[in-house]
C-alpha cells in the first residue's frame, strides 16, 4: 500500500507517510461549535477522492450498526496485534510469566521463586536498561527511630490531593521498612553519615527526612544492579532479555476472559508462546507518550496497551507526573536532576534570580512536584521564557560531593553547578495511572497480576509522593508475586487463531508519526490542559488510529506505535472525563477541585463511557451507572 497526496505526489517528505503536515491541515481549523459537528465537507470529500482505500472504508462505515462507534471499534474491535495460530507457534512455560524486568517485576520474580515457582522474567531490552536503573530519586520509608510509617502515610496521602486509597497507603507504609531490610540483606548499599547510621534525605512533600539513596542520585542503578544479581543467582527464574511482549493470551476474546499467557518476539526465534498459570504485568509506565520526558525509550504504554486489550479495567488515567527540574540544554536529553538536590538547599529561580516558589506553598521549593511543576508552567507562561533555573550554589558542602553523578552530567554540558545556575524544564515523569489492582496485585481479569507503574494501586492519588516509586515496586511486587503462586493454574492452553486484518502496513513513516503524537500529547494534554485542546488531541489521535491500528505490522516499531495509540486515547478519555482540577491534572476550563469527583473514572475495552468507583478499596464493585465523557 502507498498513500500519496496528489498536491505533492512526488515530494520525498510526503510519499507514503501519515504527514503531520496534513494532520495539521485538517485539525487546524479555527472552527465555532456550530461548525465542529459539520466539519469542512468539501474539504473531506476533496481528501477521501485523493485516496480511495480511506473512501471504500468511510463507506464500509456507514453500514457500522446504529449505537457503535466507528473510533470505538478501530480501538477495541482489535483484540490482537498480529495474526497468529498458537498451535503452530513454539511453546513454553512457566508457573509464573512476569512481563517487566524493573523493580517490580525482578521482586515478583522474587516472590514467586520463593515459593516454589518457575518463573520467566520477559525484558523488551537489557534488563539493566529498565526505568527503575534511570530512577536518581531514592526510597522512601520510615527507618528512622523519629519517624513512623504512619507519618509517611499522612505526606502520601497529603501530597494525593484527596484521591489516595487509604488502606493502600497504609499497607505501602508498614511494609515498606522490612522490605529496605531485605535490599540491605541482598546488599544493597545506601549512602550513610559518619557514625555509621543511614543519611536521610527530604525531598518534595515529606515533612521528615526519610529518603535512602545510594550515591546521592545513583539509587536506581544500584536497586536494579542488587535485584538482577538475586535474580541470576535463581536456579528457578529464566530472563530472556530483547524479548517482546505482544499481547496476553486470554481463553476467548471478550473481556474478562481469563489471562493464560504471553505472545512474545525474539528477533532470534521470532513468535513465540509462552503459557503460564499466572502472568504479572510490570511493563512500566507510558512517559515517551510526551516529547519533553525523563522516561528511558521503552516507556511507551505498550504494557498498558495490552491490559486494556485483554478485558481488565483501566484507571486513573488523566493523572501523568510531570518533575519539575529536568536538564534543559538544546540538543540533550531530559536528564532528571534529582529533588534530593532542593532537599539540600538548592532553590528554583527565574532568570534574574528571585525565587519561583516563594509565597506558593508553605513547603516552598519543596512541595509535592504537581504544585512545583504547575508553578513554572504559570512562570514560564507569563514571562516567554523556555526555562527556569535551579540554583545549587548553596548546596551544603558543594553538588559534585553530594551529588557526583549528576554532577558528572553536568560536567558534560560544561556546567559547574557551584557558580553556575542549571537551566530546567518540567518533563513527563510518572504514569499515575493503569491497571486497576487490589492489594493483592490483582487484576480484574482472572490469571493476571499487576504491579510497578503500570498498575493503578490508588496510592499515589492525584500526585504521586516523591521517592514512593520504588517502594511501591518493592511492597507490591512482593505482593504480586506471592499472589500468583497461590492462584491454581486451570491448566487451560486453548488453540488460539487471530486473523490478519483486511489491510496491510504500507509505507507508513512511523517515525513521522511517533514525533506528531508526542508533540500533540505535549502540547495538548500536558500540564495546562482545556476542553478544546484535550478534545483536539483526542480527534488526532482518533484519526491517526484509524490510520495505524487496522494494518498489520511485523516489527516492534509498529506494535509500540499501535501500543502509544491506545495508551494516549485513554489520557486523553481520563482527561476529558474528570471536569476538575486536581493534583497533576490542571485544567484551566475547570480550575477549580470538586469534590463530587472524588472518584475514580474507569474503563474497560468495549465500553463507550467509564465506570466510577469511590477511592477508597472498601470491598465494593464498581458502581454500574455510567458517566458521559465531557465534551
Amino acid at each position: 500500500m502507498e498513500v500519496r497526496n496528489r498536491s505533492a505526489e512526488n515530494h520525498p517528505r510526503t510519499r507514503g507517510r501519515c504527514s503531520s503536515r496534513l494532520q495539521r491541515r485538517w485539525f487546524g481549523v479555527d472552527l465555532d461549535q456550530q461548525a465542529r459537528g459539520q466539519r469542512d465537507q468539501s474539504a473531506l470529500d476533496r481528501f477521501l477522492r485523493s485516496r480511495p482505500f480511506l473512501a471504500q472504508r468511510r463507506r464500509s462505515r456507514r453500514r457500522t450498526p446504529r449505537g457503535r462507534s466507528t473510533v470505538t471499534d478501530v480501538f477495541d474491535d482489535r483484540r490482537y496485534l498480529v495474526p497468529f495460530r498458537s498451535a503452530l507457534l513454539p511453546q513454553l512455560f512457566a508457573d509464573v510469566l512476569v512481563v517487566g524486568s524493573g523493580v517490580a517485576g525482578l521482586r515478583a520474580a522474587i516472590a514467586a521463586a520463593e515459593r516454589g515457582q518457575e518463573v520467566v522474567v520477559l525484558s523488551k531490552r537489557d534488563a539493566e536498561t529498565s526505568s527503575t536503573a534511570w530512577a536518581q530519586g531514592g526510597i522512601a520509608g520510615a527507618v528512622d527511630a523519629d519517624d513512623d510509617p504512619a507519618f509517611h502515610a499522612e505526606d502520601t496521602i497529603e501530597a494525593g490531593a484527596g484521591l489516595c486509597d487509604e488502606v493502600m497507603v497504609d499497607l505501602l507504609c508498614r511494609e515498606g521498612p522490612g522490605e529496605i531490610e531485605r535490599l540491605i540483606g541482598w546488599g544493597m548499599r545506601f549512602d550513610r553519615e559518619p557514625d555509621g547510621s543511614p543519611s536521610l534525605g527530604r525531598e518534595g512533600g515529606h515533612l521528615r527526612s526519610r529518603i535512602l539513596h545510594t550515591d546521592g542520585a545513583a539509587t536506581g542503578v544500584a536497586l536494579a544492579s542488587t535485584l538482577l544479581e538475586v535474580v541470576r543467582k535463581n536456579e528457578s527464574i529464566r530472563l530472556f532479555e530483547q524479548c517482546t511482549a505482544i499481547d496476553l493470551l486470554t481463553v476467548g476474546p471478550e473481556p474478562g476472559s481469563p489471562v493464560t499467557g504471553v505472545l512474545t518476539h525474539h528477533p532470534r526465534y521470532g513468535l513465540q508462546v509462552i503459557w503460564a498459570g499466572a502472568v504479572i504485568l510490570a511493563g512500566g509506565g507510558a512517559g515517551r507518550l510526551y516529547r519533553e520526558t525523563t522516561n528511558p525509550r521503552t516507556s511507551t504504554g505498550e504494557a498498558l496497551a495490552m491490559a486494556y486489550r485483554a478485558g481488565a479495567a483501566i484507571t486513573d488515567t488523566e493523572f501523568v507526573q510531570f518533575h519539575p527540574t529536568t536538564l534543559y540544554v538544546a540538543g540533550s536529553v531530559r536528564a532528571l536532576l534529582s529533588e534530593a538536590v532542593r532537599g539540600e538547599g538548592a532553590i528554583i529561580v527565574d532568570r534574574h534570580g528571585h525565587s519561583v516558589m516563594d509565597g506558593i506553598h508553605p513547603l516552598g521549593d519543596l512541595a509535592p512536584r504537581d504544585v512545583v511543576s504547575a508553578r513554572i508552567t504559570d512562570v514560564l507562561a507569563e514571562t516567554g521564557e523556555s526555562c527556569v533555573y535551579l540554583d545549587a550554589t548553596r548546596v551544603s558542602g558543594g553538588l559534585a560531593a553530594r551529588f557526583p553523578t549528576l554532577a558528572a552530567r553536568l560536567e558534560e554540558f560544561e556546567i559547574d553547578p557551584s557558580t553556575t545556575r542549571i537551566p530546567v524544564h518540567p518533563a513527563a515523569h510518572y504514569t499515575i495511572g493503569g491497571v486497576l489492582v487490589d492489594a493483592d496485585a490483582t487484576s480484574t481479569v482472572p490469571g493476571l497480576f499487576a504491579c510497578g507503574e503500570v498498575a493503578a494501586t490508588g496510592i499515589h492519588g492525584a500526585n504521586r509522593l516523591a521517592s514512593n516509586s520504588l517502594l511501591e515496586g518493592l511492597v507490591f511486587g512482593a505482593r504480586a508475586g506471592e499472589a500468583a503462586s497461590k492462584r491454581e493454574d486451570s491448566g487451560q492452553r486453548p488453540r488460539l487463531v487471530a486473523e490478519a486484518p483486511r489491510r496491510r502496513a504500507g509505507e507508513l513513516d512511523l517515525v513521522d508519526v511517533r514525533a506528531s503524537l508526542r508533540s500533540a500529547m505535549w502540547r495538548n494534554v500536558g500540564i495546562a490542559r482545556d476542553g478544546e485542546k484535550l478534545r483536539d488531541a483526542l480527534e488526532m489521535v482518533d484519526f491517526w488510529g484509524r490510520y495505524c491500528l487496522d494494518k498489520t505490522f511485523e516489527d516492534a516499531d509498529g506494535w509500540e506505535i499501535q501500543g502509544m495509540l491506545v495508551a494516549a486515547r485513554l489520557v486523553i478519555r481520563g482527561a476529558l472525563a474528570r471536569t476538575e482540577s486536581r493534583g497533576t491534572h490542571r485544567r484551566h476550563d475547570h480550575p477549580t477541585t470538586d469534590d463530587g469527583q472524588r472518584i475514580r473514572y474507569v474503563w474497560t475495552r468495549g465500553d463507550s463511557a467509564p465506570t466510577i468507583r469511590p477511592a477508597s478499596s472498601a470491598p465494593q464493585e464498581p458502581r454500574s451507572d455510567s458517566v458521559e465523557v465531557a465534551s
